[in-house]
């Protein structure tokens, strides 16, 4: 990764204070935390540092804290479920900045791990304000971001401290960037991308940057019947954004001068009702009831993109195809996911997936494991699809 530091560029660490900015805003109730992916991810860095000696000191945030403190967003019971993921412990500093960080991290042996109290519960952290930088700053000899999927705000812990202190990428990040430099940033041609969910108003820069980056554009969910009925299609009582008509056609517009196919649904699954088991049946696009709505994508429609995805040695994707939570609309979802496994999996594809609908259909179909890589990095992967400069990324390079 020749753009950016990493921990192969940060020389000896033993007895150094490393500040590690992390993702840990997971998943809690009742006091435990019910899914420790972001942990998981975060662990080769952290183990890696502490072997090296260093004393691993971790930033992270959690949730929205309106009012300052709270026990409600406290990263304290996270910090019991960060030990029993790296099987060491994990220390717990009641503050971020001032004496009981000062002095939890005084405490510190080299090798160990110590987890300060949620960052954002000083509003000062996402003004990014000087004065409170240099007091997280003045906690560490070394900073390192390990939290992409934070990287798109400008805050105190993922850009104010690397302009205070020497600033490397961890092993997640680093994985991470990897990865969106194979998807979009130079990437092996044909590029084909997936681009699915339930509005195109919230995915219009998102487009406007694929049609000039890839070869095909897969276009399916709730946005694709936009594009439908832009171009005069009757989609019935399918969710559609009509006033967006002229923003999908301007889309299509530029496709074609980008030389960028745009692939749409030729039939659809289609309902009078949404819910688990409702009658439903698959008609050409041309042909939806006026009192139905388009839930999936039909056969002939996946069939045509199980094609380009043979055609590609890229696949980068963002959203589900259909309405995957609920049966049987999750279908061609589930069966695009499966063929862009196995070509993965054949070496034949490239596969980059991310966006929190995406990592669950692809987990609803059983094959996240089987993708090159899947982001759980959310808005800051949604931005670099855009095209947009994430500032935590930004602030790391050479």
């Amino acid at each position: 990764m020749a753009g950016f530091k990493t921990l192969d560029d940060i020389g000896a660490v033993s007895g150094k204070r490393v500040l590690v900015r992390v993702d840990l805003n997971v998943p809690v109730a009742d006091g435990k935390v019910t899914d420790a992916t972001r942990i998981e991810r975060i662990a080769p860095t952290i183990a890696e540092l502490s072997k090296k000696g260093a004393k691993v000191i971790l930033l992270a945030h959690f949730g929205r804290p309106k009012d300052g403190p709270s026990a409600e967003f406290s990263l304290e019971p996270i910090a019991r479920a960060a030990a029993d993921v790296l099987g060491r412990p994990v220390g717990f500093a009641a503050d971020c900045v001032g004496d009981k960080a000062a002095d939890a991290v005084a405490a510190m042996k080299d090798g160990d791990v110590l987890l300060l109290e949620n960052t954002r519960f000083y509003k000062a952290e996402e003004k990014n304000e000087p004065g409170f930088t240099e007091k997280l700053a003045a906690n560490g000899d070394i900073y390192v971001n390990d939290a992409f999927s934070a990287a798109h705000r400008a805050h105190a812990s993922t850009e104010g401290l690397a302009r205070h202190l020497p600033a490397y990428a961890g092993r997640t990040m680093q994985a991470e960037l990897d990865a969106l430099e194979k998807g979009l940033g130079n990437p092996v041609r044909p590029v084909v991308a997936i681009v699915g969910g339930a509005k195109v108003s919230s995915k219009i820069d998102l487009l406007m940057n694929l049609v000039k980056k890839v070869d095909a554009l897969v276009i399916g969910g709730g946005m694709a019947n936009t594009f439908l009925a832009a171009r005069g299609t009757d989609v019935g009582k399918s969710l559609c954004e009509h006033d967006l008509a002229d923003t999908a056609k301007q889309i299509m517009i530029e496709a074609a001068e980008a030389g960028c196919a745009i692939i749409l649904p030729a039939d659809g699954v289609v309902a009078k009702e949404f819910k688990a088991g409702a009658a439903s049946e698959t008609v050409a696009i041309s042909d939806v009831p006026a009192d139905s709505m388009i839930l999936d994508v039909g056969a002939k429609t996946v069939q045509s993109v199980n094609d380009w995805i043979d055609r590609a040695a890229t696949l980068v994707w963002n959203g589900p195809l259909g309405a995957f939570e609920i049966e049987p609309f999750d279908r061609a979802t589930v069966a695009a996911a499966k063929h862009a496994a196995a070509r993965t999996k054949a070496g034949k594809l490239v596969s980059v997936a991310g966006g929190g609908d995406t990592v669950a259909a692809l987990n609803h179909a059983g094959v996240a494991d089987d993708f090159t890589y899947v982001s759980t990095a959310g808005g800051a992967f949604l931005e670099w699809m855009e095209g947009k400069p994430l500032p935590g990324v930004e602030v790391l390079k050479r």
